[in-house]
């Protein structure tokens, strides 16, 4: 596959894909691309989306075609060809930055942690050591304001999705889906199996940067206990 490859995406939007997996080498051209794009806006530009392995951008054709362009996507694809070459050029290495989510993996916190168990033959004890072992890349916030799809779980723990998804989970409550793990940031319905809650809040509309992650960001899930989740929760809320 080339570098990268362009498709329009409706009459006013374009997508660049990076690649056809999700891996940390796409990760990293997706977040190189979009870094630029937010430094170096083209007129017109109204939105960009990154997601695993594209970066979507949203154009006003209008105001291209105040420009006397006839033809904006064709402008558009000009620009961004043209924009991804220094893109790369620019590429720059940065150490990413770790967040420390606590967890705690208890009780009613994680009422599916025993089918997991169960489902990977494993006890509830070594899910716990083997979620909370390693570090997790955060490649897309989606589906949900805030919500990081993690990638680097250990595929023992791979779990399907619930097939019938619950109507209301809790902000905070830490899930299995596949190959996935994730935090719902708000209340919510969702399938993903649920093994176990955080006191942080990972969306909040009132701070500067509403969502607590970020794409490029690594995660590392922390054990904790129900009275230091109250604890913890308590001082996040302001209580």
């Amino acid at each position: 596959m080339r570098l990268f490859q362009l498709y329009p995406l409706g009459d006013a939007a374009v997508t660049v894909q990076f690649g056809d997996s999700i891996d940390e080498d796409t990760h990293a051209k997706v977040r190189t691309f979009s870094a630029y794009l937010e430094r170096h806006p083209f007129p017109g530009l109204v939105e960009q989306v990154p997601a695993f392995s594209t970066v979507t951008i949203y154009y006003d054709p209008w105001v291209l075609s105040e420009q006397g362009l006839y033809n904006p996507y064709t402008r558009v694809t000009e620009q961004l060809q043209n924009m991804l070459k220094l893109a790369k050029k620019s590429q720059k290495t940065a150490s990413p930055r770790v967040v420390e989510i606590p967890v705690c993996y208890n009780g009613s916190f994680g009422p599916d942690l025993e089918y997991v168990a169960r489902h990977t033959k494993l006890t509830p004890q070594e899910v716990i050591a083997s979620h909370s072992r390693g570090k997790y890349l955060v490649y897309m916030i989606g589906f949900a304001p805030g919500f990081p799809y993690l990638g680097g779980m250990s595929k023992k723990l791979a779990t399907p999705r619930k097939q019938h998804p619950r109507a209301n989970i809790p902000a905070g409550t830490v899930g299995i889906a596949g190959n996935q793990t994730g935090i719902y940031p708000i209340e919510t319905p969702g399938g993903w199996q649920l093994i176990g809650r955080t006191p942080l809040r990972l969306f909040d509309p009132d701070r500067e940067q509403p969502s607590l992650l970020q794409a490029g960001d690594l995660v590392k899930f922390v054990p904790i206990s129900e009275e230091e989740f109250w604890q913890r929760k308590e001082k996040a809320h302001g209580a």
